[in-house]
Protein backbone atom coordinates (compact mmCIF):
# COMPACT_ATOMS: atom_id res chain seq x y z
CA UNK A 1 0.00 0.00 0.00
CA UNK A 2 0.74 3.69 -0.48
CA UNK A 3 1.18 5.72 2.97
CA UNK A 4 0.56 9.74 2.15
CA UNK A 5 1.44 12.16 4.62
CA UNK A 6 -0.56 15.26 5.58
CA UNK A 7 1.62 18.04 7.47
CA UNK A 8 0.41 21.04 9.75
CA UNK A 9 -0.27 23.89 7.76
CA UNK A 10 0.15 27.04 8.04
CA UNK A 11 -2.98 28.37 7.98
CA UNK A 12 -2.48 32.34 8.71
CA UNK A 13 0.73 34.24 8.20
CA UNK A 14 3.64 32.94 9.65
CA UNK A 15 2.45 30.70 12.56
CA UNK A 16 4.55 28.45 14.18
CA UNK A 17 2.30 26.22 16.03
CA UNK A 18 -1.80 25.44 16.36
CA UNK A 19 -3.26 22.56 18.84
CA UNK A 20 -5.75 20.27 17.44
CA UNK A 21 -8.66 20.97 19.24
CA UNK A 22 -10.82 17.69 17.32
CA UNK A 23 -10.45 14.87 15.35
CA UNK A 24 -13.26 14.61 13.28
CA UNK A 25 -11.70 11.09 12.02
CA UNK A 26 -10.18 7.37 12.77
CA UNK A 27 -8.14 5.39 11.65
CA UNK A 28 -9.64 3.52 8.74
CA UNK A 29 -11.99 5.76 7.90
CA UNK A 30 -12.46 6.97 4.57
CA UNK A 31 -11.88 10.48 3.41
CA UNK A 32 -11.82 12.10 0.18
CA UNK A 33 -9.98 15.20 -1.24
CA UNK A 34 -11.09 18.65 0.98
CA UNK A 35 -12.81 16.61 3.39
CA UNK A 36 -12.15 18.31 6.48
CA UNK A 37 -10.29 15.80 8.89
CA UNK A 38 -9.55 18.03 12.21
CA UNK A 39 -10.17 21.35 13.53
CA UNK A 40 -6.69 23.35 15.08
CA UNK A 41 -6.96 26.53 16.92
CA UNK A 42 -4.05 28.75 16.01
CA UNK A 43 -3.66 32.81 16.77
CA UNK A 44 -6.76 32.88 18.44
CA UNK A 45 -9.05 31.46 15.84
CA UNK A 46 -10.17 27.94 15.26
CA UNK A 47 -9.93 26.36 12.03
CA UNK A 48 -10.85 23.20 9.79
CA UNK A 49 -8.62 21.52 7.72
CA UNK A 50 -9.24 19.73 4.97
CA UNK A 51 -7.19 16.99 3.41
CA UNK A 52 -5.90 17.02 0.06
CA UNK A 53 -6.41 13.83 -0.91
CA UNK A 54 -8.24 10.18 -0.75
CA UNK A 55 -7.80 7.32 0.61
CA UNK A 56 -7.99 5.60 3.94
CA UNK A 57 -6.98 7.03 7.50
CA UNK A 58 -3.95 4.82 8.75
CA UNK A 59 -2.77 6.59 11.80
CA UNK A 60 -3.60 9.80 13.60
CA UNK A 61 -0.06 11.31 15.23
CA UNK A 62 -1.35 13.31 17.19
CA UNK A 63 -4.19 13.45 20.20
CA UNK A 64 -6.44 15.84 20.96
CA UNK A 65 -5.49 18.97 22.83
CA UNK A 66 -1.28 18.92 22.06
CA UNK A 67 0.38 21.50 20.20
CA UNK A 68 1.74 20.39 16.72
CA UNK A 69 4.43 22.47 15.00
CA UNK A 70 3.91 23.75 11.43
CA UNK A 71 5.56 21.15 8.77
CA UNK A 72 5.04 17.75 11.32
CA UNK A 73 3.14 15.46 10.14
CA UNK A 74 -0.61 15.26 11.64
CA UNK A 75 -2.33 12.50 10.07
CA UNK A 76 -1.18 9.47 7.32
CA UNK A 77 -3.32 8.12 4.68
CA UNK A 78 -3.46 4.51 2.88
CA UNK A 79 -3.67 5.99 -0.74
CA UNK A 80 -3.08 2.33 -2.52
CA UNK A 81 -5.56 -0.91 -3.55
CA UNK A 82 -7.11 -1.15 -0.09
CA UNK A 83 -6.41 -5.13 -0.69
CA UNK A 84 -2.59 -4.83 -0.43
CA UNK A 85 -2.78 -4.17 3.47
CA UNK A 86 -4.01 -7.19 5.08
CA UNK A 87 -1.01 -8.88 3.20
CA UNK A 88 1.58 -6.34 3.94
CA UNK A 89 0.71 -6.77 7.38
CA UNK A 90 0.30 -10.69 7.73
CA UNK A 91 3.74 -11.01 5.95
CA UNK A 92 5.11 -8.69 8.63
CA UNK A 93 3.80 -10.28 11.73
CA UNK A 94 6.11 -13.40 12.06
CA UNK A 95 9.19 -11.45 10.61
CA UNK A 96 12.11 -10.86 13.14
CA UNK A 97 11.26 -7.23 14.93
CA UNK A 98 13.49 -4.82 13.62
CA UNK A 99 12.04 -4.59 9.82
CA UNK A 100 8.11 -4.47 11.85
CA UNK A 101 8.08 -0.82 12.07
CA UNK A 102 9.81 -0.33 8.29
CA UNK A 103 6.58 -2.33 7.09
CA UNK A 104 4.09 -0.44 8.57
CA UNK A 105 5.65 2.69 7.71
CA UNK A 106 6.49 3.02 4.22
CA UNK A 107 7.73 6.40 2.67
CA UNK A 108 5.43 8.55 0.72
CA UNK A 109 6.15 8.65 -3.29
CA UNK A 110 8.09 11.61 -4.69
CA UNK A 111 5.07 12.20 -6.98
CA UNK A 112 3.53 16.26 -7.10
CA UNK A 113 1.08 16.48 -4.12
CA UNK A 114 -1.65 18.93 -3.97
CA UNK A 115 -1.43 21.45 -1.39
CA UNK A 116 -3.10 24.02 0.74
CA UNK A 117 -2.46 27.71 0.85
CA UNK A 118 0.78 28.20 2.66
CA UNK A 119 1.41 24.57 2.78
CA UNK A 120 4.26 23.71 1.00
CA UNK A 121 5.55 20.20 -0.36
CA UNK A 122 8.99 18.81 1.11
CA UNK A 123 11.00 17.62 -2.43
CA UNK A 124 12.71 14.89 0.42
CA UNK A 125 11.94 12.06 0.96
CA UNK A 126 9.19 11.90 4.08
CA UNK A 127 10.49 11.02 7.61
CA UNK A 128 9.02 9.68 10.84
CA UNK A 129 10.69 9.88 14.06
CA UNK A 130 12.77 7.21 15.45
CA UNK A 131 10.72 4.65 17.28
CA UNK A 132 12.32 2.99 20.10
CA UNK A 133 14.54 -0.49 19.40
CA UNK A 134 11.94 -2.60 21.59
CA UNK A 135 8.94 -4.17 19.26
CA UNK A 136 6.31 -2.11 19.43
CA UNK A 137 2.87 -4.32 19.15
CA UNK A 138 0.90 -0.92 18.34
CA UNK A 139 2.33 -1.07 15.07
CA UNK A 140 -0.11 -3.72 14.11
CA UNK A 141 -3.18 -1.53 15.25
CA UNK A 142 -2.38 0.82 12.70
CA UNK A 143 -1.98 -1.43 10.03
CA UNK A 144 -5.04 0.36 8.40
CA UNK A 145 -7.66 -1.96 10.16
CA UNK A 146 -7.21 -0.37 13.63
CA UNK A 147 -7.06 -4.07 14.47
CA UNK A 148 -4.37 -6.23 15.29
CA UNK A 149 -3.71 -9.50 13.58
CA UNK A 150 -5.01 -12.40 15.43
CA UNK A 151 -1.43 -13.95 15.97
CA UNK A 152 -0.94 -16.73 18.97
CA UNK A 153 1.71 -16.25 21.96
CA UNK A 154 5.39 -17.57 20.78
CA UNK A 155 6.41 -20.56 23.51
CA UNK A 156 10.07 -19.30 22.47
CA UNK A 157 11.19 -15.99 25.02
CA UNK A 158 13.38 -15.01 22.05
CA UNK A 159 10.65 -14.01 19.73
CA UNK A 160 8.86 -10.73 21.47
CA UNK A 161 7.70 -9.22 18.49
CA UNK A 162 4.36 -11.91 18.30
CA UNK A 163 1.39 -9.30 18.82
CA UNK A 164 -0.94 -10.30 21.38
CA UNK A 165 -4.52 -9.23 20.64
CA UNK A 166 -6.95 -8.96 23.00
CA UNK A 167 -5.91 -8.22 26.84
CA UNK A 168 -8.49 -11.36 27.78
CA UNK A 169 -4.99 -13.66 27.71
CA UNK A 170 -3.94 -12.58 31.09
CA UNK A 171 -1.64 -10.00 30.03
CA UNK A 172 0.54 -12.81 27.90
CA UNK A 173 2.27 -9.81 26.06
CA UNK A 174 2.56 -5.87 25.95
CA UNK A 175 -0.82 -4.20 25.29
CA UNK A 176 -1.89 -2.49 21.99
CA UNK A 177 -1.68 1.29 22.01
CA UNK A 178 -0.34 4.47 20.11
CA UNK A 179 2.79 6.24 21.20
CA UNK A 180 1.11 9.19 22.77
CA UNK A 181 -1.59 7.39 24.79
CA UNK A 182 2.09 5.51 26.02
CA UNK A 183 3.78 8.30 27.06
CA UNK A 184 0.34 9.30 28.94
CA UNK A 185 0.55 5.75 30.85
CA UNK A 186 4.63 6.22 31.74
CA UNK A 187 3.86 10.44 32.86
CA UNK A 188 1.07 8.95 35.32
CA UNK A 189 2.91 5.51 36.42
CA UNK A 190 0.00 3.25 34.64
CA UNK A 191 1.16 0.11 33.71
CA UNK A 192 -0.82 -0.42 30.09
CA UNK A 193 -0.90 -4.12 30.97
CA UNK A 194 -3.63 -3.76 33.40
CA UNK A 195 -5.43 -1.77 31.80
CA UNK A 196 -8.80 -2.53 30.14
CA UNK A 197 -8.86 -1.55 26.41
CA UNK A 198 -11.99 0.04 24.90
CA UNK A 199 -10.40 0.89 21.50
CA UNK A 200 -11.21 -0.85 18.16
CA UNK A 201 -9.36 -4.20 18.36
CA UNK A 202 -8.06 -4.24 21.80
CA UNK A 203 -6.34 -0.66 21.56
CA UNK A 204 -5.59 0.82 24.90
CA UNK A 205 -6.94 4.62 24.46
CA UNK A 206 -6.16 7.69 26.23
CA UNK A 207 -9.42 7.52 28.49
CA UNK A 208 -8.90 4.35 29.27
CA UNK A 209 -5.54 5.52 30.71
CA UNK A 210 -6.86 8.44 32.34
CA UNK A 211 -10.00 5.85 33.61
CA UNK A 212 -7.10 3.40 35.08
CA UNK A 213 -5.49 6.78 36.90
CA UNK A 214 -8.77 7.71 38.46
CA UNK A 215 -9.14 4.05 39.66
CA UNK A 216 -5.74 4.37 41.53
CA UNK A 217 -6.73 6.80 43.68
CA UNK A 218 -10.02 5.59 44.70
CA UNK A 219 -9.57 2.72 46.84
CA UNK A 220 -13.03 1.03 45.86
CA UNK A 221 -12.25 1.04 41.87
CA UNK A 222 -8.98 -0.66 41.99
CA UNK A 223 -10.25 -4.03 40.67
CA UNK A 224 -9.96 -4.53 36.79
CA UNK A 225 -11.05 -7.62 36.42
CA UNK A 226 -14.55 -6.46 37.49
CA UNK A 227 -16.42 -6.77 33.78
CA UNK A 228 -18.54 -3.68 33.81
CA UNK A 229 -15.66 -1.61 34.28
CA UNK A 230 -15.29 -0.68 30.28
CA UNK A 231 -18.47 -0.11 30.24
CA UNK A 232 -18.19 2.38 32.73
CA UNK A 233 -15.34 4.01 30.80
CA UNK A 234 -16.82 4.20 27.42
CA UNK A 235 -20.06 6.28 29.30
CA UNK A 236 -18.25 8.49 31.22
CA UNK A 237 -15.35 9.49 29.61
CA UNK A 238 -15.46 13.16 31.09
CA UNK A 239 -14.53 11.62 34.26
CA UNK A 240 -11.26 11.20 34.41
CA UNK A 241 -10.56 14.89 33.61
CA UNK A 242 -11.85 15.61 37.35
CA UNK A 243 -9.73 13.03 38.63
CA UNK A 244 -6.75 15.28 39.94
CA UNK A 245 -9.22 17.05 42.54
CA UNK A 246 -9.91 13.87 44.18
CA UNK A 247 -6.22 13.75 45.18
CA UNK A 248 -5.94 14.34 48.50
CA UNK A 249 -3.48 17.80 49.65
CA UNK A 250 -3.96 18.42 45.15
CA UNK A 251 -6.85 20.94 45.56
CA UNK A 252 -5.29 23.94 47.01
CA UNK A 253 -3.81 24.78 43.73
CA UNK A 254 -4.55 24.27 39.68
CA UNK A 255 -1.84 24.20 37.44
CA UNK A 256 -3.64 25.16 33.82
CA UNK A 257 -1.02 24.58 30.45
CA UNK A 258 -0.28 28.03 28.93
CA UNK A 259 -1.20 27.52 25.40
CA UNK A 260 -3.67 28.76 22.61
CA UNK A 261 -5.48 32.24 22.86
CA UNK A 262 -4.00 32.34 26.77
CA UNK A 263 -0.55 32.04 25.32
CA UNK A 264 -0.73 34.52 21.98
CA UNK A 265 -2.69 37.06 24.20
CA UNK A 266 -0.03 37.10 26.81
CA UNK A 267 2.80 37.14 24.48
CA UNK A 268 0.65 40.41 22.92
CA UNK A 269 0.05 41.78 25.97
CA UNK A 270 3.67 41.72 27.64
CA UNK A 271 5.47 42.45 24.07
CA UNK A 272 2.94 45.65 23.76
CA UNK A 273 3.50 47.00 27.18
CA UNK A 274 6.98 46.74 27.07
CA UNK A 275 7.61 47.95 24.02
CA UNK A 276 5.20 50.90 23.58
CA UNK A 277 4.82 53.47 25.81
CA UNK A 278 1.77 53.64 27.26
CA UNK A 279 -0.51 57.22 27.99
CA UNK A 280 -3.80 56.58 29.24
CA UNK A 281 -6.55 59.64 29.30
CA UNK A 282 -9.87 59.65 30.71
CA UNK A 283 -12.89 61.48 29.97
CA UNK A 284 -16.35 61.87 31.60
CA UNK A 285 -19.19 63.48 29.73
CA UNK A 286 -23.53 63.02 29.09
CA UNK A 287 -24.70 60.90 26.31
CA UNK A 288 -28.37 61.32 26.83
CA UNK A 289 -29.19 62.90 23.58
CA UNK A 290 -26.83 59.75 22.17
CA UNK A 291 -29.14 57.15 23.84
CA UNK A 292 -31.58 58.87 22.32
CA UNK A 293 -31.02 58.55 18.70
CA UNK A 294 -30.18 55.20 19.31
CA UNK A 295 -33.85 54.79 19.84
CA UNK A 296 -35.18 56.59 17.03
CA UNK A 297 -32.75 54.52 14.71
CA UNK A 298 -33.86 50.89 16.02
CA UNK A 299 -37.67 52.44 14.89
CA UNK A 300 -36.05 53.71 11.38
CA UNK A 301 -37.80 51.24 8.41
CA UNK A 302 -34.56 52.06 6.20
CA UNK A 303 -32.37 49.92 9.31
CA UNK A 304 -35.14 47.74 9.77
CA UNK A 305 -33.32 44.28 11.02
CA UNK A 306 -29.91 46.15 11.16
CA UNK A 307 -29.01 45.83 15.36
CA UNK A 308 -28.98 49.41 16.67
CA UNK A 309 -26.74 50.03 19.38
CA UNK A 310 -24.53 52.79 20.93
CA UNK A 311 -21.33 50.75 20.62
CA UNK A 312 -22.50 51.21 16.84
CA UNK A 313 -22.35 54.98 17.06
CA UNK A 314 -20.08 55.11 19.38
CA UNK A 315 -17.35 53.61 16.38
CA UNK A 316 -19.05 55.42 14.18
CA UNK A 317 -17.83 58.39 16.10
CA UNK A 318 -14.34 57.21 16.71
CA UNK A 319 -14.10 56.92 12.69
CA UNK A 320 -15.26 60.44 12.40
CA UNK A 321 -12.77 61.57 15.15
CA UNK A 322 -10.06 59.81 12.98
CA UNK A 323 -11.02 61.86 9.94
CA UNK A 324 -10.56 65.32 12.03
CA UNK A 325 -6.91 64.14 13.56
CA UNK A 326 -5.57 61.63 10.81
CA UNK A 327 -2.40 61.25 12.56
CA UNK A 328 -3.91 58.88 15.51
CA UNK A 329 -4.21 56.26 13.33
CA UNK A 330 -0.77 55.68 12.26
CA UNK A 331 1.63 52.89 13.24
CA UNK A 332 5.49 52.33 14.40
CA UNK A 333 8.22 51.20 12.31
CA UNK A 334 11.17 50.41 14.90
CA UNK A 335 12.97 48.55 12.49
CA UNK A 336 12.53 51.38 9.74
CA UNK A 337 12.44 53.87 12.17
CA UNK A 338 9.22 55.68 10.41
CA UNK A 339 6.25 56.33 11.69
CA UNK A 340 3.62 54.97 9.10
CA UNK A 341 0.29 56.45 8.32
CA UNK A 342 -2.71 54.23 7.33
CA UNK A 343 -5.26 56.36 5.14
CA UNK A 344 -7.77 53.50 5.74
CA UNK A 345 -8.81 52.42 9.00
CA UNK A 346 -9.30 48.84 9.82
CA UNK A 347 -11.34 49.26 12.97
CA UNK A 348 -10.87 46.07 15.35
CA UNK A 349 -13.60 45.01 18.32
CA UNK A 350 -11.84 43.36 21.32
CA UNK A 351 -14.31 40.35 22.18
CA UNK A 352 -14.79 37.81 24.99
CA UNK A 353 -15.19 34.54 23.69
CA UNK A 354 -15.25 30.58 25.48
CA UNK A 355 -11.59 30.68 23.59
CA UNK A 356 -10.33 33.70 25.32
CA UNK A 357 -9.87 37.76 24.12
CA UNK A 358 -9.80 37.98 20.58
CA UNK A 359 -9.72 41.23 18.40
CA UNK A 360 -10.86 40.87 14.90
CA UNK A 361 -11.13 44.23 12.92
CA UNK A 362 -13.69 45.63 10.46
CA UNK A 363 -11.14 45.67 7.00
CA UNK A 364 -12.39 49.49 5.62
CA UNK A 365 -14.35 50.80 8.45
CA UNK A 366 -13.93 54.51 6.84
CA UNK A 367 -15.40 53.42 3.92
CA UNK A 368 -18.92 52.27 5.41
CA UNK A 369 -22.41 53.80 5.80
CA UNK A 370 -23.84 53.09 9.12
CA UNK A 371 -26.08 50.27 7.89
CA UNK A 372 -22.97 48.91 6.29
CA UNK A 373 -21.11 48.99 9.98
CA UNK A 374 -24.20 47.53 11.54
CA UNK A 375 -24.16 44.31 9.64
CA UNK A 376 -19.79 44.31 9.84
CA UNK A 377 -20.47 44.28 13.51
CA UNK A 378 -23.10 42.17 14.12
CA UNK A 379 -21.19 39.80 11.50
CA UNK A 380 -17.76 39.96 13.75
CA UNK A 381 -19.15 39.45 16.58
CA UNK A 382 -21.36 36.62 15.82
CA UNK A 383 -18.13 34.92 14.15
CA UNK A 384 -15.99 35.53 17.44
CA UNK A 385 -18.53 34.14 19.53
CA UNK A 386 -18.79 30.85 17.39
CA UNK A 387 -15.15 30.41 17.55
CA UNK A 388 -14.88 30.56 13.71
CA UNK A 389 -12.81 33.93 13.05
CA UNK A 390 -10.30 33.44 10.78
CA UNK A 391 -6.54 34.31 11.22
CA UNK A 392 -7.06 37.00 8.06
CA UNK A 393 -9.97 38.97 10.59
CA UNK A 394 -7.56 39.53 13.16
CA UNK A 395 -4.73 40.84 10.97
CA UNK A 396 -3.78 44.32 9.82
CA UNK A 397 -6.16 46.64 12.61
CA UNK A 398 -5.34 50.52 12.78
CA UNK A 399 -7.34 51.00 15.99
CA UNK A 400 -9.31 49.33 19.08
CA UNK A 401 -12.42 49.10 20.38
CA UNK A 402 -13.02 47.41 23.74
CA UNK A 403 -16.50 47.71 25.65
CA UNK A 404 -15.40 46.97 28.88
CA UNK A 405 -18.82 48.85 29.81
CA UNK A 406 -20.80 45.54 29.10
CA UNK A 407 -19.76 43.79 32.47
CA UNK A 408 -20.83 47.04 34.55
CA UNK A 409 -17.39 48.58 34.63
CA UNK A 410 -16.68 52.22 34.18
CA UNK A 411 -13.95 52.47 32.71
CA UNK A 412 -9.61 51.23 32.43
CA UNK A 413 -6.12 51.61 31.53
CA UNK A 414 -6.36 49.55 28.08
CA UNK A 415 -3.09 47.49 26.48
CA UNK A 416 -2.32 48.60 23.28
CA UNK A 417 -3.19 46.14 20.66
CA UNK A 418 0.26 44.88 18.76
CA UNK A 419 1.18 47.28 16.09
CA UNK A 420 -1.48 49.58 16.44
CA UNK A 421 -1.39 53.49 18.45
CA UNK A 422 -4.18 53.95 19.97
CA UNK A 423 -7.29 51.86 21.94
CA UNK A 424 -10.52 53.22 23.26
CA UNK A 425 -12.02 51.26 26.23
CA UNK A 426 -15.74 51.98 27.19
CA UNK A 427 -17.47 51.86 30.31
CA UNK A 428 -20.96 51.67 31.44
CA UNK A 429 -23.76 54.06 30.50
CA UNK A 430 -25.60 54.60 33.86
CA UNK A 431 -28.08 57.16 34.89
CA UNK A 432 -26.22 59.68 37.21
CA UNK A 433 -27.05 63.02 38.41
CA UNK A 434 -25.67 65.51 36.08
CA UNK A 435 -25.46 69.29 35.34
CA UNK A 436 -28.01 70.00 32.34
CA UNK A 437 -28.81 73.75 31.37
CA UNK A 438 -27.54 74.83 35.19
CA UNK A 439 -30.21 72.12 37.15
CA UNK A 440 -29.54 68.72 38.36
CA UNK A 441 -30.64 66.11 36.60
CA UNK A 442 -30.68 62.30 35.67
CA UNK A 443 -28.54 61.86 33.21
CA UNK A 444 -26.91 58.91 31.30
CA UNK A 445 -23.29 59.32 31.76
CA UNK A 446 -20.19 57.53 30.68
CA UNK A 447 -16.35 57.55 30.74
CA UNK A 448 -14.13 56.44 27.79
CA UNK A 449 -10.60 55.93 28.34
CA UNK A 450 -7.62 56.38 25.65
CA UNK A 451 -4.89 54.64 25.54
CA UNK A 452 -1.99 55.67 23.31
CA UNK A 453 1.41 55.17 22.22
CA UNK A 454 3.25 58.30 23.54
CA UNK A 455 6.43 57.69 20.41
CA UNK A 456 3.77 58.98 17.85
CA UNK A 457 0.88 60.53 19.36
CA UNK A 458 1.99 63.45 21.90
CA UNK A 459 -0.70 64.43 24.51
CA UNK A 460 -1.65 66.63 22.59
CA UNK A 461 -3.06 64.80 19.48
CA UNK A 462 -4.09 62.21 22.25
CA UNK A 463 -6.35 64.75 24.13
CA UNK A 464 -7.62 66.27 20.74
CA UNK A 465 -8.97 62.93 19.60
CA UNK A 466 -10.66 62.02 22.96
CA UNK A 467 -12.08 64.86 22.86
CA UNK A 468 -13.72 64.28 19.53
CA UNK A 469 -14.96 61.51 20.43
CA UNK A 470 -16.66 62.85 23.37
CA UNK A 471 -18.20 65.73 21.15
CA UNK A 472 -19.74 63.47 19.04
CA UNK A 473 -21.68 60.83 21.57
CA UNK A 474 -22.40 64.44 23.31
CA UNK A 475 -24.04 66.12 20.33
CA UNK A 476 -24.37 62.97 17.71
CA UNK A 477 -25.69 65.69 14.85
CA UNK A 478 -21.71 66.27 14.67
CA UNK A 479 -21.65 63.13 12.96
CA UNK A 480 -23.26 64.59 10.09
CA UNK A 481 -21.63 68.01 10.40
CA UNK A 482 -18.25 66.93 10.86
CA UNK A 483 -18.45 64.21 8.44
Amino acid sequence: MTIREFKMPDVGEGLTEAEILKWYVQPGDTVTDGQVVCEVETAKAAVELPIPFDGVVHALLFEEGVTVDVGQVIISVQTGPADEAPVETAAAAPAAAAPAPAAAEPEAPAARQPVLVGYGVSTASTKRRPRKAAPQPAVAAQNGTGVAPAAPAPAAPAAPAAPVAVPAQGGAGKALAKPPVRKLAKDLGIDLAAVIPTGDGGVVTREDVHAAAAAAITPQAVAPQVPAAPVAAQAAPAAPAQAPAEVPGSARETRVPVKGVRKVTAQAMVGSAFTAPHVTEFITFDVTRTMKLVQELKEDPDLAGLRINPLLLIAKAVLVAIRRNPDVNASWDEAAQEIVLKHYVNLGIAAATPRGLIVPNIKDAHAKTLGELSQALSGLVATAREGKTSPADMQHGTITITNVGVFGVDTGTPILNPGESAILAVGAIKLQPWVHKGKVKARHVTTLALSFDHRLIDGELGSRFLADIAAVLEHPRRLITWS
